[in-house]
């Protein structure tokens, strides 16, 4: 798909990611390194235990298929030859921090002075600009400022980051960026000019926040952490269970989204002998209600858990995983990187990939991110030696910028139309994973129709934060969040009239995006087949949990069962305690960066070539490239990653310590010596100051209580600011209210207040990353039921007030 373009990734662990998922996409990737080489090459654990740069897991699990070019960019020498590189470059990727690129004359407008249609995006932890942007930050300090570290954990112990000792944030924001340089590479065939993409950590991990974090601006409740679970104004809704050989993820939750699914759980609970039938047929469509008002007892629901327990307790994970399949009930297992790499599914679909190492090692690595029918993704190279291409790179012919400008500028009385101008999409998605990957596709010019059925409700509709606490459909801010800049038609899919409008649909679309489950589209005759048979030339995506084929291809469910399942769950939470798991549903919050990128590869193509193809996105599989380390450390040493509360690989001491404040608490990392003698002398213990890092580890327990004597005292705001001066990587773990009034993310418009058809305006978040020539627009929240229909049926589809009526007779639409 991509395989004209060069790529150019000066990056580090903060932002591999972004050049190994364009690579796996076809582009030439060439890494850049310092003499030293890349500091991913030192991160832990290595194949075979013992340090070595050559050895590194964390190396390997993102830089397959990329060449290995020494350049000291220190130098004037190094200097040079980059200069000479990025001027026949296609792409530039750097994650070196605000200016410091600018700073050897190597910055974004430096670069495009010698080529203008170069595309640059930096990766940071802040972004480029703003108050934060030059402050000290760890993966754990980017997910206090994030949001979702304060809702995740036990609700008595101090919040937990996601990912446990795995690093995520830099993660995110790399995925992010694989997709905003298609953005770019899109808008180049139209214009030829490249241009600069800033992306924050910051913002990229926010979204892992499930929309929480809109509370406070939308005047709603805050939300919690209550690990493995949620809350319902106050009352506490367990999600994870323990069973007879672990946990299990259980979507036990009510309401008309989910009452039957909750009611074939008490089937199966009645039938195994743990409840009566009263408890089975209670009315799992207004029981939210019924809780809230008093009808129902709280003490009385902590009874049905108690049968719930007592249930599960008598099953194993395979058992409970046998009978979602069987009954159709909303249980996933809690899974281990051991259970992850035995996976019947992912065998089935092929997904791992053996490698062979030069010195005859074979890696078994996480494979394609998505499937694609056209332009399958290749098997990767192993990760090149330190220089292994330098003299080959250095010494080859002059290359230029693959720039095709294949597209009339579609908006003349613009001066830069948005990159995806012109694009049409049918979007079938649904919840958040889906909805969220085209919000950004809406954000950057494509003109999409959700296709909604009041009689099966989005289930985000549903849920919080809603505006002014109105528990109204219109007024939940995830929905209009995922769904801001949509155009919304109200079509009852039941009825087979409804097909006749889909094809018309179609036949304006140039992409289709669909999450249902796998035999929803054939079952209506939708399925890719069919509709490549009357339009070649389309783009079509299904994306679900486990993917459109295998033994768990029908599983459903939300991202907490496909996070549980992928092995994000295990891993986070206290030596001493069952999983907390991450906030919520964490693949859901991950994989739209993914389906993006896939779908916008795969239009790249389109534009490019005139041929369509089929995209078939596992959330689970697209999610498993972030726990990638910990997979080849299962592969390659048998070891099962385990939880260690906010503890680091690299760093220590680490955690969150406790603010003067109710429930306060500041994320404190000591990355470096220098920062831990500052931390030390402020606790006013001076004598600790010139503890090594090995003995720093040894005594963390100790050092963690020295800590939090000392910050249970102080402000946390104030502790925050008075370390960022003194260069310590720290932050306040932040919730809605702390995020509504940070000053770096109202530098970076991160909330954008936008016309609503009910609520007169709402409020939204903005993009997440931002393009110099082409800035996202954000036009409107969410539509209501309907908003759009007789527009989307007269001007788009042409009806005629005849039609229209045939319509509404027969009751289709709503």
């Amino acid at each position: 798909m991509l395989s004209s373009y060069r790529v150019l990734d000066l990056t580090d662990e903060r932002g591999h990611l972004a050049g190994f998922m364009l690579a796996q996409m076809g582009a030439e990737v060439i890494a850049i390194e310092p003499p030293q080489g890349s500091s991913a090459r030192r991160l832990g654990p290595f194949a075979g235990g013992a340090a070595d740069s050559e050895r590194s897991l964390h190396h390997w699990a993102y830089n397959r298929g990329k060449a290995s070019v020494v350049l000291d960019l220190d130098t004037a020498e190094g200097q040079a030859e980059l200069r000479r590189l990025a001027a026949g470059a296609d792409v530039v990727i750097e994650s070196a921090g605000p200016g410091a690129m600018a700073a050897r004359g190597l910055g974004p407008d430096d670069l495009a002075g010698l080529n203008p249609a170069l595309i640059t995006a930096s990766i940071s932890a802040f972004g480029v600009s703003g108050p934060k942007a030059d402050w000290a930050a760890s993966d754990l300090v980017l997910q206090a400022a994030a949001g979702n570290m304060s809702i995740t954990g036990d609700v008595d112990r101090a919040p937990l980051r996601a990912g446990g000792t795995l690093p995520q944030a830099f993660h995110n924001a790399a995925s992010e960026a694989a997709g905003a340089i298609l953005l770019a590479l899109i808008e180049r065939r139209r214009s030829g000019l490249g241009q600069h993409i800033d992306l924050s950590a910051q913002q990229s991990m926010n979204q892992s926040t499930q929309s929480m974090s809109l509370a406070t601006v939308l005047d709603g409740t805050v939300t919690t952490r209550i690990a493995g679970g949620a809350t319902l104004q106050g009352i506490p809704i367990q999600l994870m269970w323990p069973c007879a050989d672990g946990h299990a993820s259980v979507t036990f939750l009510f309401g008309e989204v989910f009452s039957r699914f909750t009611q074939n759980l008490m089937d199966w609970v009645h039938a195994e002998g743990f409840c009566d039938e009263a408890t089975r047929d209670k009315n799992w469509v207004e029981y939210p209600m019924m809780l809230l008002d008093g009808r129902e007892p709280v003490e009385e629901y902590e009874r049905v858990k108690q049968c719930l327990a007592a249930f599960f307790a008598t099953k194993t994970k395979a058992e409970l995983l046998a009978g979602a399949m069987e009954r159709r009930v909303l249980i996933t297992p809690v899974w281990t990187t051991a259970e992850v790499a035995a996976s019947e599914q992912l065998a089935f679909r092929q997904y791992w990939e053996d490698v062979v190492h030069p010195d005859g090692t074979e890696v078994r690595y996480p494979g394609a991110f998505a499937k694609l029918s056209a332009t399958p993704m290749s098997v990767l190279d192993p990760p090149a030696a330190l220089g292994a291409d330098t003299e080959r790179i250095l010494t080859e012919a002059e290359r230029a910028p693959s720039v095709v400008v294949s597209e009339p500028d579609p908006s003349a009385s613009d001066d830069a139309p948005l990159p995806l101008a012109g694009l049409k999409v049918l979007d079938f998605m649904w919840a958040m994973a889906g909805p969220a990957a085209s919000r950004v596709m809406a954000d950057y010019g494509a003109e999409i129709i959700r296709v909604e059925s009041v009689n099966k409700m989005d289930a985000i509709r549903t849920l919080g934060p809603f505006r002014d606490d109105v528990t109204d459909p219109e007024h939940s801010g995830i929905w209009n969040n995922m769904n801001a800049g949509k155009m919304g038609l109200s079509l009852d899919m039941s009825k087979p009239g409804s097909i006749d409008v889909i094809w018309d649909l179609i036949d304006w679309a140039d992409v289709v995006l669909e999450s249902f489950s796998p035999k929803a589209m054939a079952a209506w005759g939708l399925d890719y087949a069919s509709i490549k048979a009357r339009k070649p030339g389309i783009v079509m995506a299904s994306s679900c949990l486990m993917g459109q084929t295998g033994p768990l291809a029908m599983l459903a469910g939300f991202g907490t069962m496909a996070a549980a399942i992928s092995g994000f769950f295990y891993p986070v939470g206290w030596t001493d305690r069952a999983p907390a798991g991450p906030f919520g549903a964490y693949t859901d919050y991950t994989s739209p960066r993914w389906l993006m990128c896939a779908v916008l590869a795969a239009v790249e193509h389109q534009r490019a070539t005139g041929e369509g193809q089929y995209v078939d996105l596992s959330q689970g599989e697209a999610a498993l490239h972030l726990l990638a380390p910990a997979l080849l450390h299962q592969h390659q040493n048998g070891v099962t990653w385990e939880r260690n509360g906010n503890r680091d690989l690299v760093f220590a001491p680490q955690g969150a310590y406790p603010t003067s404040e109710d429930d306060g608490w500041i994320a404190l990392s000591c990355v470096d010596d220098a920062m831990w003698a500052t931390v030390a002398e402020r606790a006013g213990r001076s004598d600790l100051a010139a503890l090594g890092v090995d003995e720093r580890r040894a005594r963390h327990d100790e050092l963690d209580e020295v800590i939090s004597a000392w910050t249970s005292t102080q402000t946390g705001l104030d502790l925050m600011h008075d370390l960022q001066a003194a260069g310590v990587a720290a932050h306040v773990v932040a919730n809605a209210p702390e995020i509504a009034a940070d000053p770096q993310l109202t530098h970076r418009s991160h909330f954008v207040e936008v016309p609503h058809a009910k609520q007169g305006t709402t409020i939204v978040d903005g993009s997440r990353f931002t393009m110099s020539r082409t800035p996202a627009v954000v036009r409107a929240g969410g539509p209501t039921f309907g908003e759009h229909t007789f527009d989307v049926l007269t001007e788009i589809l042409g009806y005629d007030g005849d039609r229209i009526a045939e319509l509404a007779a027969a009751e289709l639409l709503e």
